[in-house]
């Protein structure tokens, strides 16, 4: 049986990426495990209730960053009381702008961004309920175009 799911980011500058989270989504931090040697081997930020886990990177154990690697196939779906000003203030504090936020087929004004350790955010509120049905329609309709 699962009880929770944490996503784990691995960056190249885990202090940095702590201000970054914090100055953007307003996240604290519950506590780092740090070496000596001042590589941030663990952090845990609280998300209103939902963890997010970081760590540097550990090349000797194939762990890498995002920006090592020059890309990443995750993004990460966050849902705010705003998006617009999320989106804003990620973009100031140094994030790289992927997508302005507009209005979807899927109930949901969105827009995405890429933070600067690598990680992709699409932050989102909600602006109708739409049914799987309904989506599915609006999706494909989309294709016909």
């Amino acid at each position: 049986m699962i009880h929770e799911l944490f996503p784990y980011l691995h960056v190249h500058d885990a202090s940095a990426a702590v201000e970054f989270y914090g100055k953007v989504f307003g996240v604290k931090e519950l506590f780092r495990l740090t070496e000596p040697s001042g590589r941030v081997g663990h952090v845990e930020l609280d998300f209103n209730g939902t963890i997010l886990m970081l760590s540097e990177e550990y090349p000797e154990c194939g762990i890498l960053s995002a920006r090592t690697v020059g890309a990443t196939p995750v993004s990460l779906h966050l849902h705010v009381d705003d998006a617009d000003a999320v989106v804003a203030a990620a973009v100031a504090a140094g994030a790289t702008l992927e997508r302005e936020p507009q209005d979807e087929f899927y109930g949901e004004r969105s827009g995405v961004f890429r933070d600067p350790f690598g990680h992709r955010w699409n932050v989102g509120h909600s602006i109708e309920k739409v049914t799987p049905e309904e989506m599915q329609r609006r999706y494909d309709a989309m294709f016909e175009s």
